[in-house]
């Protein structure tokens, strides 16, 4: 796994910057290309191949069930949110759903007050979890796989840190509902969203928060980081929003790219089978941590954060808890 690992990083080259207030995406170009087919969720359910569903009628929170109907597989992400059913949740981890197939996967809850049926199925909306809510994640996964070989989250850590960030937003909620700050920054959103564009050849990105890298993703063709490219662009820029700070400027430089990507190219590598396809790969070092999905030696995915210190007292992670005052 080190060296489809390390054979995929070495492919990819920096493109040119591009910025919009205090959100900043270096492409990452490659020729690299997987050979297997899947679609990606989005698409599946558009054409009703695929079924999310509770667990069973009484449901259960860390858990869901995908019905896979056709003969294709499906790319599930890390971070995509399912709305409906009893409660909204997102995936903790990036699964390849094998073809005419059921399987239960992983997932958090991002809607703690509510447990009720609005929905008997979930769907998709055009976001994904903020940014730094998944590289908390990714911490909290990471560490349940290596004490526990399971692919859970500390819920009840999420629910603070998304409370606070609705707090913070002015996005109060009767069930707590993630997808109220998305809807409260919606235009604001729009206006980050517009300022990028893709590049020719773009397999995935290197994002940047004021200067800071704050992470990155990258998939095994510039089809599904199309796909997926608002999203994305979306969960940095709620995080974006956070810190902005009008008329400051930041250095945003290519050498911190260039050092992140080597630190990722450091990592451990913990291997255990995927919830679906393939082999799961955490990765994790004192600087990074995240995740590459292998599927035929080929990496249909790799997501990897900065790491988030937040037992240290002037940690990003606190800093970023107490960025603006509370307006509730």
């Amino acid at each position: 796994m080190e060296k489809i690992i390390t054979d995929f990083l070495g492919q990819l080259k920096i493109g040119r910057k591009q910025s919009f207030k205090n959100l900043s995406m270096y492409p990452l170009l490659s020729n690299y290309r997987v050979t297997f087919n899947y679609c990606t969720l989005d698409e599946a359910l558009d054409k009703k191949s695929i079924e999310i569903l509770e667990v069973a009628k009484e449901g259960s929170v860390p858990e869901l069930r995908v019905i896979n109907k056709s003969s294709t597989m499906v790319l599930i992400l890390d971070g995509e949110e399912l709305v409906g059913a009893k409660q909204n949740r997102i995936v903790n981890t990036t699964i390849l759903v094998p073809a005419d197939s059921t399987i239960i996967i992983p997932v958090s809850c991002v809607e703690q007050g509510r447990w009720s049926y609005k929905s008997p199925a979930f769907s998709t909306e055009d976001r994904m979890m903020s940014s730094n809510l998944r590289a908390m994640k990714s911490q909290h996964v990471n560490y349940s796989v290596r004490e526990e070989g399971n692919f859970r989250s500390d819920q009840g850590a999420l629910w603070e840190e998304i409370s606070q960030k609705a707090r913070r937003h002015n996005a109060p909620s009767p069930s707590m509902a993630m997808s109220e700050i998305y809807e409260k920054e919606k235009p604001v959103l729009k206006e980050y969203i517009d300022g990028f564009s893709k590049t020719q050849s773009q397999i995935g990105a290197v994002f940047m928060i004021n200067g800071k890298v704050a992470g990155m993703d990258c998939f095994g063709k510039p089809e599904t980081f199309l796909s997926v490219f608002k999203k994305l662009i979306g969960s940095y820029a709620l995080d974006a929003i956070d810190w902005f700070e009008k008329e400051k400027e930041f250095k945003v430089l290519k050498s911190e790219v260039t050092k992140f990507i080597k630190e990722i190219s450091k990592a451990s590598i913990e291997k255990q089978k995927s919830v679906g396809e393939g082999i799961d790969c955490r990765l994790e070092t004192n600087k990074i941590t995240g995740f590459t999905l292998c599927h035929e030696d080929q990496v249909p995915h790799m997501s990897v954060f900065a790491k988030l210190d937040s037992d240290k007292p002037n940690s990003r992670m606190q800093r970023f808890s107490n960025r603006r005052q509370y307006t509730i």
